[in-house]
């Protein structure tokens, strides 16, 4: 297998068309950003081309994270991969800026679900409670 090129963020950014439409996704969590040149997928994508479009030529690894896709739409994503994005220090500090938002959020997030998990308990017990002491005074 041949070594896949490296493109700035300056090349990539020419590519935001629908008639040539490149997107970088991937983080250090990940293997790394990742050049996909998804043109002829537009069409394809379920959720229209306008998404994509949207972030055309630029980082879109926050947006393609925040929609929880598949194993599936992953799988053919990397149909689409052409090469590397080449990191300079400030792209470099932008993506470790945003894993860490990434991990705080899904931290925030678990945090939550088991808030809403021990009040479903609550709820559960304290109407079994009250069942039980119903049938009790029905005796």
């Amino acid at each position: 297998m041949s070594e896949l090129k490296e493109y700035t963020l300056e090349e990539i950014a020419k590519h935001n068309t629908q008639e040539d439409c490149w997107l970088i996704i991937g983080n250090a969590s990940n293997g790394g950003p990742k050049v996909y040149d998804v043109t002829k997928y537009l069409d394809d994508h379920p959720g229209g081309a306008e998404v994509l479009l949207d972030v055309a030529g630029q980082d879109a690894d926050e947006f393609f994270e925040d929609i929880g896709h598949s194993k599936e739409a992953r799988k053919e994503l990397s149909k689409y991969l052409i090469g590397n994005f080449k990191l300079d220090a400030a792209a470099m500090e932008k993506m470790k800026a945003a894993a860490e938002k990434r991990s705080k959020s899904e931290g925030g997030m678990v945090s939550t679900l088991l808030v809403a998990l021990i009040a479903i308990v609550g709820v559960a017990v304290a109407y079994y409670k009250t069942q039980q002491s119903a049938g009790a005074e029905e005796k």
